[in-house]
């Protein structure tokens, strides 16, 4: 039987999709000449590929690389209940130098977590061709709230009853969670940015001039994620991504944890963080002295995905001693900082590189902890 998480070693759950994964979504997408079905033994192929690889290289929990998504969140959402993805001339994400595709969520009707959700399917695939802990990522409660746009909500009480929006989404959040574990999912990954998005002062002016309180906003989005979990079975882990946005190696948002920390690590219910700080735009290690002494853990992400420069081990080691003065030793690990496509595009890096990271994400383990699984 594979150990169980949580692992000092592990990985946000994105990888660069292939060559060959590239051109079958191009084909059946775009060019209309591939059908549902010769797309999915593609996907089937390269997904079996990407756990040998996180296997490898020594990871005891390991994912599809999100290789059936576009977007780490919209492919989500768009299969829910009650929300749909639709294509516009505008409303792409900006991010610095480049925006995205302009694909925009919209409420058509009551949320819900559909019993035939895809990614169900998406687990259960992992689960199948791994020896050791399957997870998948999906967007946290507060994706819904934060980027569908008041003008999208075609559902009147949800659009003037701010409490009825709040918790049609933790119930179907509630529900998602419930259809995860009867899949035989033990470790779900609820990815939620926006806690650091709301850190940024940029974007909490953006908020304050749509009437919003940040801060009101940060606890909210922590109440959701808290009740959205909280009748989750003691055999099931909640791990909870923050980064300042990921697409093609550029970012959004910056700003220390300091709003958010007492929230994330008090209020929100989550067992491991895995918290983006390879830049001087995280911020410093200080708000880790929230970290309430026990089993939660953090895994600070050190090791970026953005670039291919590989990080010094040494570097890495000096870094964890000072998490440490603000956080027990014993409860952190390490993660990259991101993942290595949160959208099909990918960052500016190779495979090789991509590799690399993962290798030694295991080595910095081994080096501080004496193992990924210690």
């Amino acid at each position: 039987m594979p150990s169980k998480p949580p692992y000092r070693a592990d990985i946000v759950g994105s990888f660069l999709r292939p060559a060959a994964l590239k051109a079958a979504r191009k084909a059946r997408f775009e060019d209309k000449s591939l059908s549902a079905e010769e797309l999915k033994a593609v996907e089937d192929a390269a997904i079996i590929d990407v756990i040998r690889m996180q296997e490898a290289a020594g990871l005891k929990a390991v994912t599809d690389g999100e290789f059936r998504r576009a977007w780490w969140h919209f492919d989500f959402m768009g299969m829910l209940d009650g929300l749909e993805i639709v294509r516009r001339d505008s409303g792409a994400i900006q991010f610095h130098g480049v925006k995205t595709k302009a694909d925009v969520p919209i409420i058509t009707g009551r949320l819900d977590f559909p019993d035939n959700h895809p990614m169900l399917e998406h687990f259960k695939f992992v689960q199948q061709h791994t020896t050791v802990t399957p997870k998948i990522s999906i967007p946290g409660p507060s994706a819904i709230h934060f980027r569908v746009a008041e003008d999208d909500i075609d559902v009147n009480e949800y659009k003037h009853d701010a409490e009825a929006y709040f918790e049609a989404i933790t119930r179907t959040y509630k529900k998602a969670v419930g259809a995860f574990y009867a899949a035989g999912c033990r470790y779900l990954q609820i990815d939620d940015i926006f806690f650091a998005y709301l850190c940024d002062p940029k974007i909490r002016a953006e908020r304050k001039a749509r009437g919003e309180d940040p801060d009101w906003l940060i606890g909210r989005y922590a109440r959701m994620m808290h009740d959205a979990i909280v009748d989750r079975p003691d055999d099931m882990l909640i791990g909870m991504h923050m980064c300042r946005g990921n697409f093609k190696s550029t970012w959004v948002a910056e700003g220390a944890y300091d709003p958010a920390a007492d929230a994330v690590f008090n209020q929100t219910g989550v067992d491991i963080y895995f918290m983006e700080y390879d830049t001087d735009r995280a911020g410093g290690l200080e708000p880790l002295r929230l970290l309430p002494k026990g089993k939660k853990r953090v895994l600070p992400g050190f090791i970026t995905t953005k670039t291919a420069a590989l990080e010094n081990l040494d570097d890495l080691k000096r870094k964890f001693e000072l998490a440490s003065k603000y956080a027990d030793i014993d409860q952190l690990g390490i993660a990259p900082q991101c993942g290595f496509a949160s959208t099909e595009e990918g960052n500016s890096i190779t495979e090789d590189d991509q590799k690399r990271k993962l290798e030694l994400v295991v080595r910095t383990a081994e080096a501080i902890w004496g193992g990924v699984d210690a």
